[in-house]
């Protein structure tokens, strides 16, 4: 699949998304005779991906990850979906960031910082600091380049532990190959995975299916709506994103962010997280060192009555 081509089927309608990725789920299903589950993690988009899996096949299981990380009302809509099985990482949050990292500004940049940061290799560290354009030029972007100096770690390694082992654990243990409701919109990364394997990627150490690669969050909402689909209440609590409550991913993009949702919707989980998870103070350093206010991250709001409506928790 090239840009073009992607481009074209993700300005699709809706109704022609849904049969190209139902076309996608039964040639998923029947390569791997039935062996296949989908990764459900009780958001909207894997709410929406496993409804069309379970319109051709009833009865695929979803695998749920326990990561302690999930929002309460994600945990409580997960427990009204059928054939949900459970499993939870070996490692908890506070453990992985202790030995790894914060996970900070984004995947990309995290990973990069933390490569920068700890490579014996000069050749990649001046490739992480002044790119090459025969790498694709990735490199540490000037904005966060401040971060190298943070005075704590930074990783992009936490979801490797507490979401992607645990299903790889499953696939081992059971042979099953996944469907995963990511799409080509959700950040630069998965695009470029889109762009390299398309909607099925059968080839590889790990298989995966992504039948929802060529869709956008509005078709998804308008899925839920046109077919009335359940989901978790957290939507209407003003929350867009539902994955990890701590995860520092993409924050500063959030107009407002998830922390000062959080601050008002779940003010325990709040304070749990800015004290006893450390939050707080790399919220404080970037505030304090970000060359812009684009990469900041804000935890007070002066417009306070935006929450007017939103349901304590």
């Amino acid at each position: 699949m090239n840009g073009k081509e992607l481009q074209m089927m993700q300005n699709m309608d809706l109704g022609t998304k849904v049969m190209k990725s139902k076309l996608r789920i039964r040639q998923w299903y029947n390569h791997f005779t039935g062996n296949v589950y989908v990764a459900f993690s009780g958001g909207k988009d894997s709410t929406v991906l496993l409804d069309l899996v379970r319109q051709e096949f009833p009865d695929v299981p979803a695998v749920f990850v326990q990561t302690g990380l999930q929002y309460p009302e994600v945990r409580e809509f997960v427990k009204t979906v059928d054939n949900v099985i459970t499993i939870k990482p070996k490692m908890t949050f506070k453990e992985i960031i202790e030995e790894y990292g914060y996970p900070i500004p984004t995947k990309m940049q995290a990973q990069y910082i933390e490569q920068y940061r700890n490579t014996g290799s000069n050749k990649l560290k001046k490739l992480r600091w002044e790119g090459e354009e025969k790498y694709g030029n990735y490199k540490i972007s000037e904005q966060w380049k401040f971060l190298v100096d943070a005075p704590f770690k930074i990783s992009d390694k936490c979801c490797n532990y507490i979401k992607k082992g645990p299903l790889k654990r499953y696939q081992k243990e059971t042979g099953n190959k996944p469907f995963i409701g990511t799409m080509a919109t959700d950040s630069g990364m998965r695009k470029q995975y889109a762009l390299k394997n398309g909607c099925n990627a059968y080839d590889g150490d790990n298989p995966i299916s992504k039948p929802l690669t060529i869709w956008n969050e509005t078709d998804v909402w308008e899925y839920i709506k046109k077919y009335n689909l359940d989901y978790s209440s957290i939507y209407d609590m003003e929350y867009k994103r539902t994955g990890c409550m701590f995860c520092l991913f993409g924050a500063h993009l959030e107009k407002p962010n998830r922390f000062q949702l959080m601050k008002k919707t779940h003010p325990k989980i709040y304070n749990y997280c800015m004290k006893n998870i450390g939050l707080k103070k790399v919220i404080e350093y970037v505030n304090e060192n970000a060359p812009n206010n684009k990469c900041k991250i804000p935890i007070k709001h002066r417009q306070l009555n935006l929450f007017s409506n939103i349901k304590t928790g």
